[in-house]
């Protein structure tokens, strides 16, 4: 199958899924209203609320939620074959990704732009501040841990990525300090640093740095674990450190790497005609992990992923222009992370083999398909960067670059978010020191994920990537499900049908509780008394989940006005402005998002 074929009815879908049914959603779900005063105007200070072109802001969110994670679970996932990876990748961008993405950008900006955690509290009820802490702990801790095993793995299979990322990150710190003090734009620096960046890689491929006789000196028996251990106490220092030092400028960087990435892989795609090896459905060995349901945890981000929630309601939804700017910030979005997760399939079984017997050796199981999965997608990507004419060890680094950058920025941005939860847990179970002292707060929020990601293996059933990485995508999608809960309280109680999000949210969870249950059956089996209990304890999160979402939804249908009785939003301005309160708050639960007190 030619892959530039089915890149084309991919991007085909995704233009469809953007024109009719985020259409949809805006008109009869969400009901977006032109007259509704943001939070962005409300409470424009210049430095969080700032209202913002609907452009620029989609080129910000859409670096924010595009990490590594939609490269690394599309890799995986086609050990099944290409055709359930593409299928769920659509579907579930289009159902899925879409409606959760836009839905809780939508729901922050009618409530002053607050974060998912609190409208879980305030939306759903007191309990579910908990329960979203409980979650966002464990996924946050799952997060970083199998972002510097991926990082790890890749400085040992291309080391010649290692000077240019190292180097990034003054290039970044110095960016910053010139935006900071000359109040300039970012654009033309950001630019200049992507230039510094990739003439990097000549100097990174002339001296490659490697790490093996250190190990050896260490007694380590892992070369990848000196590099975890190095990465989490760099996020140790650079979790702490003013977002705009840093973390702000080295996202300008890799936003035009992003999309230096997708067109590297479009272009590639066309000029070298790959066609696709991988067979569209894979015989995958007996005793692998079945079709369902872990198809729908390994692919997460790409097809849907609580992580962009909490993008979304936490500085998206205070950069709002206008509210109909959210269909094209939040769903397309999602339509973008899509394509990334499309263009990770692409590579690992078009530009990785020549032939199928050769993509057969690089997927004979699981555990292999797993570990291989992003050196997998950095071949393939270097094959089409190749093809336009980047000379091969070159365009090695190149992708293995892109991929470091972007999950450096996630662990970067992880461990910080792991901070904060921890110092909230604090306050809420009244241990001052832990809410108070960032030393030791950022000390815990290091040490847990790197402690797991040093566990030793343990057989099939025991500490492997693939493990890791379903894991992880359990805890996505209960975090998305916790988001796709209060949006559908929330429209309920506005007397609008909530089937659109009910459904990803109904399938989400069933597919979660089936893939815990399963794997807890085999930890228990393999008397691996490590992950059988971290197993155990998500499973209870994903139980009290639907109890609290079920409970909230029955009292919202309940409450919700009759049909006919909600009143319809102004597009008249002047309208709005003479009736400050939008009618589609007023049959909000409590106080409407204009009462609430400032």
């Amino acid at each position: 199958m030619p892959a530039f074929a089915v890149a084309a009815v991919v991007g085909v879908l995704f233009f469809l899924g953007y024109r009719y049914y985020s259409s949809y959603l805006a008109r009869n779900v969400y009901v977006l209203d032109p007259a509704f005063r943001t939070p962005a105007h409300e409470f424009n200070d210049g430095v969080d609320y700032v209202p913002t072109n609907k452009h620029v802001l989609f080129g910000h969110h859409f670096t924010s939620v595009a990490g590594a994670a939609p490269i690394v679970g599309p890799a995986i996932a086609v050990f099944w074959g290409w055709g359930p990876a593409l299928a769920w990748i659509v579907l579930g961008t289009i159902f899925a990704a879409g409606v959760h993405d836009f839905g809780s950008l939508v729901v922050s900006v009618r409530h002053k732009a607050k974060s998912i955690g609190t409208l879980a509290g305030e939306v759903v009820n007191g309990r579910a501040r908990m329960l979203f802490l409980a979650i966002i702990f464990f996924l946050l801790t799952l997060v970083n841990a199998v972002f510097a095993v991926v990082i790890g793995n890749l400085f040992v299979a291309n080391p010649g990525a290692v000077i240019p990322i190292v180097v990034e990150i003054p290039l970044a710190m110095a960016i910053g300090q010139y935006i900071y003090r000359t109040r300039s734009s970012a654009l033309i620096p950001s630019i200049v640093g992507v230039i510094v960046l990739y003439a990097l890689i000549l100097v990174g491929n002339a001296f490659p740095i490697e790490l093996d006789g250190l190990a050896e000196a260490l007694g380590v028996e892992q070369t990848r674990n000196v590099w975890v251990v190095l990465l989490f106490a760099y996020t140790w220092i650079a979790s702490r450190i003013p977002v705009w030092v840093l973390l702000q400028p080295r996202d300008y960087i890799n936003s035009h790497q992003l999309f230096i990435a997708l067109a590297v892989i479009a272009v590639g795609v066309i000029v070298g005609m790959n066609t696709i090896q991988a067979p569209l459905v894979n015989d995958v060995p007996e005793g692998a992990p079945s079709f369902f349901p872990f198809l729908f945890i390994t692919i997460a981000c790409g097809a849907i992923s609580g992580f962009h929630s909490l993008v979304s309601s936490g500085t998206t939804s205070k950069q709002l222009d206008t509210e109909p700017d959210a269909r094209y910030v939040g769903y397309m979005g999602a339509v973008g992370e899509g394509s990334l997760a499309t263009g990770a399939v692409l590579a690992a079984t078009a530009g990785v083999a020549a032939s199928q017997a050769e993509w057969q050796a690089l997927y004979p199981d699981f555990a292999t398909a797993s570990g291989g999965a992003t050196s997998n997608f950095v071949n393939g990507v270097a094959v089409f960067a190749n093809n336009i004419g980047v000379p091969l060890d070159l365009a090695t680094i190149f992708a293995a670059v892109v991929v470091i950058s972007f999950a450096a920025t996630t662990m970067d941005t992880g461990v910080r978010l792991q901070r904060y939860v921890v110092q909230e847990i604090g306050e809420i179970i009244k241990v001052r020191a832990l809410a108070r002292n960032l030393t030791l707060a950022t000390t815990v929020a290091v040490l847990i994920p790197m402690a797991m990601a040093l566990l030793p293996g343990g057989g099939e059933a025991g500490y492997t990537f693939g493990v890791l990485w379903q894991l992880f995508g359990t805890t996505n999608q209960l975090t998305a499900g916790l988001a796709l809960s209060v949006i559908a309280v929330w429209v309920t109680r506005q007397g609008r049908n909530p089937l659109a999000v009910l459904i990803p949210l109904v399938f989400l969870l069933a597919m979660t509780s089936w893939a815990l249950v399963v794997n807890l059956q085999r930890f228990v089996e393999a008397d691996n008394w490590v992950l059988a209990p971290l197993d155990a304890l998500i499973f209870i999160l994903a139980i009290w989940l639907m109890v609290e979402a079920a409970m909230a939804l029955r009292t919202a249908f309940r409450e919700r006005p009759q049909p006919g009785a909600e009143a319809r939003p102004t597009s008249d301005p002047a309208v709005a402005r003479a009736n400050p309160t939008s009618p589609t708050d007023e049959t909000e639960l409590g106080q409407t998002s204009r009462d609430e007190p400032r």
